[in-house]
């Protein structure tokens, strides 16, 4: 696998992931409930969303045999601290002949951060008949998103210094700065659509649920940058937050995450201070490997 050819950043990309492996490994407490340990810590003062998917995916998937994970549908109750041990319940509401259901319910001190439906099926064959992956250029050709971060100015290095300095255990690479890192508003619509391609930084295995839930995780990166992109107001650093209400993928077909996959992405809808966007991921030979919705919530930043 091609390094991001920036030995720091390699090393650091790969501290992450050991981290976020590390938070997927839950310790059974009782047959349906399981503790974590702290957060591989993502975003300053919060819990990664997709974090919270991913380990929610991961426990529900300990209790089916025989089934892959078809879809996840989660609601974001509350933030959570970072570094603090999360519980999860794991619901079975319905066990069927080739279709299982599960709740999870992520707790932080028996208070709910993320309640999720994940359903299950027995498969059949893969999806053949899906919408095709849009043109890109090769991840080789594409900035590393830490490019982008490196190349702010003065005044707004600040809300690049993170990724670079703790980023997220996925090599992201895309062709135009996010908007939190100086990039520029939609051309012409909400709708106008942006792709970027991911994968994590070494191979993890065989195992298809943990790919799953990693796809699941990295799913939900720049999704809440596509609304602030879009939004007719001023958002962005420094002049509005943005909270995730829901998140929902569903998948089409098995992936594996450590090679590389197309999220392109699109603001559906933007209704007062809510956006909605959509996600389509295709792996690298074209197929539609996962559908994302996620609706977002803007708050102007009040001044003190």
């Amino acid at each position: 696998m091609d390094s991001p050819a920036h030995p720091r950043l390699d090393t650091a990309l790969l501290d992450a992931l050991d981290a976020l492996l590390g938070a997927l490994e839950p310790q059974r407490l009782t047959e349906d409930r399981f503790r974590v340990p702290p957060d591989a810590v993502r975003a300053p003062g919060r819990v990664y969303g997709g974090q919270l998917l991913a380990q929610a995916l991961v426990a529900a998937g300990s209790s089916v045999s025989g089934k892959a994970p078809h879809s996840l549908h989660a609601a974001f109750v509350r933030a959570g601290t970072p570094g603090r041990p999360l519980d999860l319940t794991v619901d079975r509401v319905r066990d069927g002949r080739s279709m299982s259901t599960r709740q999870v319910t992520v707790l932080e001190d028996d208070k709910p951060l993320l309640v999720a439906i994940v359903s299950f099926h027995d498969g059949g064959a893969e999806s053949s008949a899906t919408a095709p992956a849009p043109p890109a250029p090769p991840p080789d050709d594409v900035p590393l998103l830490q490019q982008w971060a490196r190349q702010l100015p003065a005044d707004m290095r600040q809300h690049g210094r993170h990724w670079i300095e703790q980023p997220p255990p996925v090599e992201m690479r895309i062709s135009e700065a996010p908007s939190f890192l100086g990039g520029p508003r939609a051309p012409t619509t909400a709708s106008a659509t942006r792709s970027h391609w991911m994968r994590l930084p070494r191979a993890v295995g065989d195992d298809p649920l943990l790919h799953t839930a990693l796809l699941a995780y990295a799913s939900d990166f720049l999704l809440m940058d596509m609304v602030f992109r879009a939004h007719p107001g001023a958002a962005g650093p420094g002049r509005s937050n943005g909270l995730s209400l829901d998140h929902a993928i569903w998948f089409h077909r098995p992936a594996r995450f450590d090679r590389w996959h197309l999220h392109t992405q699109e603001t559906l809808a933007i209704a007062g201070n809510r956006g909605l966007t959509h996600g389509a991921i295709h792996d690298a030979d074209g197929h539609l490997v996962a559908t994302v919705m996620q609706e977002v919530l803007v708050l102007p930043v009040t001044a003190p």
